[in-house]
């Protein structure tokens, strides 16, 4: 594990499976919607991603969560699951209303597959991709709850004017 943390890939029948360990932040953001994005593509439609070993998250970490649901709302298949969450954890994603559009399970479940692949915290995202995937995180926050607009109003207007554009129109 690196010192930010990493994000374990790993697959078992129909499901993907996340284990985050250490920090869910903003670096391994744009490998997880790639990884979520890609597997997608590939028909798989349940997503479970186990917070046991994950120390904190920032809100680009769950907005990129927020878009994965979201994505496979707008599909009408599958679902996402948070599972083992910590207090804190279960705190932060509710707090963000995101418990409205994924199951977030508190210490429970299991998560056992093959493993296919880690995303590195520090990844090899360019700094345009890792602002890319903060803005869609933070618009994901938004369609997931409107009260989330006035905390990330700021965030997102200054993503826009660091790219130098309007919003990203793409999927999270």
């Amino acid at each position: 594990m690196s010192a930010g943390g990493s994000v374990t890939v790993g697959l078992a029948e129909k499901t993907v499976f996340f284990k985050v360990e250490g920090k869910g932040t903003f670096q391994s953001s744009v490998g997880l919607k790639e990884a979520v994005q890609k597997m997608i593509q590939k028909g798989y439609r349940e997503f479970v991603v186990d917070l046991e070993d994950c120390e904190l998250m920032d809100s680009t970490f769950m907005g990129t969560l927020a878009g994965a649901a979201l994505r496979l709302r707008e599909l009408g298949q599958g679902g996402l699951t948070v599972i083992r969450a910590n207090e804190r954890s279960r705190e932060l994603l509710t707090g963000l209303g995101l418990d409205q559009i994924f199951r977030v399970v508190v210490g429970a479940g299991s998560a056992e597959a093959s493993p296919v692949s880690t995303i590195a915290a520090t990844g090899s995202a360019s700094e345009e991709d890792r602002r890319q995937a903060a803005l869609e995180a933070h618009e994901a926050l938004v369609r997931a709850s409107s009260a989330n607009a006035v905390k990330f109003r700021d965030v997102i207007e200054f993503l826009k004017r660091e790219g130098g554009g309007g919003g990203s129109g793409g999927e999270s």
